[in-house]
């Protein structure tokens, strides 16, 4: 069956890094695109991330542009996320998702990705 697991969250100071570990099991990871998606409390969903097959290309929503970076181990079956330069809105819990085939921008809208996993929460103090 379906499995894709998050870590790495983590409390840390307004200015510091984190970086996010995404695996998955269970379904052909070089088929898939992968994307990060956070939520805050009171927000909705957001599209943070995202990288197709081969990791050549991704895309960035414009808050975290120059300040995050995806990327993908194909033999590892791991995605990343490199968050430097963390601010307090970047507050929330961050979610790996899996989606056969890619969607060019539209790889940033949840609906169309078929594997999720449960979070990991990333707590940014000022």
């Amino acid at each position: 069956h379906v499995q894709v697991v998050e870590s790495g969250g983590g409390l840390v100071q307004a200015g510091g890094s984190l970086r996010l570990s995404c695996t998955a099991s269970g379904f052909t990871w070089d088929d898939y695109a992968m994307a990060w998606f956070r939520q805050a409390p009171g927000k909705e969903r957001e599209g943070v991330s995202c990288i197709n097959w081969s990791g050549r290309m991704t895309y960035y929503t414009d808050s975290v542009k120059g300040r995050f970076t995806i990327s993908r181990d194909n033999a590892k079956n791991t995605l990343y996320l490199q968050m430097d330069t963390l601010k307090p809105e970047d507050t929330a819990l961050y979610y790996c998702a899996a989606v056969r085939g890619w969607y060019g921008g539209g790889c940033l809208d949840g609906n169309v990705y078929n594997y999720w996993g449960q979070g990991t929460q990333v707590t940014v103090s000022s």
